[in-house]
């Protein structure tokens, strides 16, 4: 699982990344809240944890600027705040929880633990960007021009990943983490192969979502610009 921490305590932030890290988390740990929004955009997270008083941007706006571009990573807020109100501004602008400081660090690690089950036993009925829907238990992708490309089962799981983080950057690393698993003994450049067939089935269907290779980075999918 990969977690991103962003605290600008960083002996708080370097204390979560160790203990998180002795739980099997792959950890990225930031401590202002625009390289927490960064970060989130350029990479693909299973979970984020946000600090609500952080320099540079705090972590409300983080969490708004996130969900307004369609982000739907499971988060959790921290703040010395403990007022009602304060948790009713974060849980409407689309936290998953919201911990008081101090905490028992066992039970932020129970916390994060649901989050990322309650996001697991969720399945939407289709996944959506652009001109293109997805529908979980099918494997067609639709398109609003009417034509449907049918998918493989590790391409319906590459396309599923971009379509839950749309104008994100996820790395053939985490793509390759997140379908084919690290015990695979697929080569990474199975990665690049199945998004070239993605994106031939983009184009069969007369879609205007393009699949684009960010240079060193990863990948990311958008909408084109005609």
């Amino acid at each position: 699982m990969r977690l991103l921490i962003a605290e600008d305590e960083v002996d708080l932030a370097e204390a979560l990344t160790a203990f998180f890290e002795h739980n099997r988390f792959t950890v990225d740990a930031v401590h202002d809240g625009l390289s927490a929004y960064e970060y989130a955009c350029m990479d693909s997270y299973d979970a984020i944890i946000l600090d609500v008083m952080m320099p540079k941007m705090d972590g409300i706006e983080v969490l708004r600027k996130l969900r307004e571009k369609g982000d739907r990573t499971p988060i959790m807020m921290l703040t010395a705040k403990a007022q009602k109100d304060d948790r009713i501004v974060g849980f409407d602008a689309g936290a998953d929880d919201y911990l008081p400081k101090p905490f028992e660090v066992d039970e932020l690690l129970s916390r994060v633990r649901a989050i990322l089950r309650r996001r697991e036993e969720y399945r939407p009925s289709a996944l959506q960007f652009g001109d293109i829907t997805l529908t979980p238990g099918s494997d067609m992708l639709t398109c609003s021009t009417g034509k449907s490309a049918r998918l493989s089962g590790r391409e319906f799981q590459v396309m599923e990943l971009f379509l839950q983080a749309p104008q994100t950057v996820i790395s053939a690393d985490t793509i390759m983490e997140r379908v084919w698993g690290w015990d695979s003994d697929a080569e990474i450049n199975v990665v690049w192969v199945h998004i070239s067939n993605l994106r031939k089935k983009l184009v069969a269907v007369g879609s205007s979502v393009v699949i684009k290779a960010n240079r060193g980075l990863g990948y990311v999918m958008e909408v084109k610009n005609d």
